[in-house]
């Protein structure tokens, strides 16, 4: 008859196995998939590091000898005495270990020490919570400027797509950059007690008496 002629064949789910099959083919795919993406975004990863390699922090705090992480202990508890300030040593304190780091690491880019000219008028400023950034930038000299914008790991990140890949890269400059900016004149204090303590030769921050 005409109805036998148009009746449907059984549908392919009336076999137990075709749905797990096509879950198990669904998800073979989503997992190939997946390693594809896996292995695209780790060689991405790769090649930027192999023509941007990351030592933005040195060799890292951790592998500083005791000698030089004793001064940044003593130096985070000298210089942030600001009422407002005081607790972001610890707030920061990753972004701050970094900077150290990296400055121990190169040896301050080879910039002599000038704490016999220098030292007693950088303790005053310092120290003293009325005294604003511009005091102690102004100290810097025209070598120390040039070094420490080329060398402070805070440059602006474009958020592309494919900064996007290393999404904790921009988060990390983004951070460096926060604790510059909410913290500058300590940061600043740092970097020259750090470069006139000769990068440094002392367990703990030398302060003019």
């Amino acid at each position: 008859s005409s109805q036998g002629s148009n009746a449907r064949p059984p549908e392919a789910s009336s076999s137990p196995l075709e749905p797990s099959l096509l879950l198990a083919m669904k998800l073979s795919g989503f997992v190939v998939a997946l390693l594809g993406m896996g292995v695209d975004a780790s060689k991405l990863r790769a090649q930027r590091m192999h023509q941007e390699p990351d030592t933005a922090c040195g060799k890292g705090f951790d592998n500083l000898v005791k000698g030089s992480q004793d001064y940044y202990r003593t130096a985070a508890v000298e210089l942030w005495t600001h009422p407002s300030h005081t607790m972001d040593n610890a707030t920061f304190e990753a972004e701050f270990e970094c900077w150290f780091a990296s400055m121990c690491t190169t040896k301050c880019g080879g910039l002599p020490s000038l704490a016999s000219t220098r030292k007693g008028k950088l303790t005053d400023k310092c120290k003293n919570v009325q005294a604003d950034w511009l005091k102690i930038w102004n100290m810097f000299t025209e070598e120390e400027v040039k070094w420490f914008k080329g060398n402070y790991p805070a440059e602006e990140v474009a958020a592309t797509e494919e900064e996007a890949v290393e999404e904790s890269t921009v988060h990390y400059k983004q951070a460096m950059q926060t604790a510059k900016e909410i913290n500058k004149k300590e940061l600043l204090c740092l970097t020259l007690f750090t470069i006139d303590d000769e990068c440094v030769k002392w367990p703990y921050i030398r302060l003019a008496k």
